[in-house]
């Protein structure tokens, strides 16, 4: 039980950038305080002494506002982030590395005894407000947007969003790979750039990538044409902005001068 505590308290540092030392963990996120007495109340749970196990249960939601059922079965390296709301059924089971966020739940849409609350995979990450409800499997590597509703069972590496839930199926037309592309080149994540989400934002994000995308084909064209007539152009060893080489390279006082003199001629 305490390795698994150790591992809940590092795995801490992998998934909020916030927090700065061991210290500061178990002292003041009150998602590993609800985990750490978890860990003893379902050890409790087992052993048979339910009702005392039920009693450290309703401690840790006290003092956390997490409510973690001492049946449920928790996977290693579990993080609850914020955690104020987060409801865990008594049959839900967790698998490894797992991440929830405020205001989730993980239900049951039964009244009848047995299993009646879900399963997640290894790596399942659920958003803030987020209800996973009945006996339903979310497969390893899923993602379950914000206050998404899910009733079904979610393939491995899904993502869930809507109520009810719905799987987005990645586009993979050619332009939504080149502004994927290009955005990576830029450093920003396209968030807003999924089909169904008709966001002006994420429209004018778009059509600003495609216009990046002529310009850096023009002026490829152009320095490659400068290169068949004898300029030599020094590009900058940048891997991460291949195509902006060409663009400093371009820039420089050099090749411009090379420009005019091509222009008067």
């Amino acid at each position: 039980m305490f390795d698994r505590i150790r591992e809940d308290v590092r795995c801490v540092f992998d998934r909020d950038p916030s927090a700065r030392n061991k210290f500061e963990v178990i002292t003041t996120y009150p998602g590993v305080h609800a985990i750490i007495m978890h860990r003893a109340s379902h050890r409790l749970w087992g052993w048979g002494a339910k009702w005392l196990a039920r009693v450290l249960s309703n401690v840790a939601r006290f003092f956390t506002g997490i409510e973690i059922h001492p049946g449920a079965k928790i996977g290693r390296r579990f993080f609850i982030d914020h955690g104020m709301g987060v409801v865990i059924g008594e049959t839900a089971e967790i698998g490894n590395d797992c991440t929830l966020y405020h205001a989730v739940t993980l239900g049951g849409t039964s009244w009848s005894a047995g299993k009646r609350h879900p399963t997640l995979g290894n790596d399942v990450v659920i958003g803030a407000g987020a209800k996973v409800l009945g006996p339903i499997f979310i497969g390893d590597g899923a993602r379950v947007g914000s206050n998404a509703v899910a009733l079904k069972d979610v393939p491995a590496g899904a993502t869930v969003v809507g109520i009810p839930g719905r799987i987005i199926k990645k586009s993979k037309d050619v332009k939504t790979v080149r502004r994927k592309k290009t955005a990576e080149k830029m450093g920003f994540d396209a968030y807003g750039t999924q089909s169904d989400m008709p966001d002006p934002v994420a429209h004018a994000i778009n059509c600003i990538l495609d216009h990046i995308h002529k310009t850096d084909s023009k002026m490829t064209e152009m320095c490659s044409a400068l290169n068949d007539m004898g300029t030599e152009l020094d590009a900058l060893q940048d891997p991460n902005l291949e195509s902006c080489e060409i663009v400093s390279a371009c820039s420089t006082q050099d090749n411009i001068d090379s420009i005019e003199g091509i222009e008067k001629t």
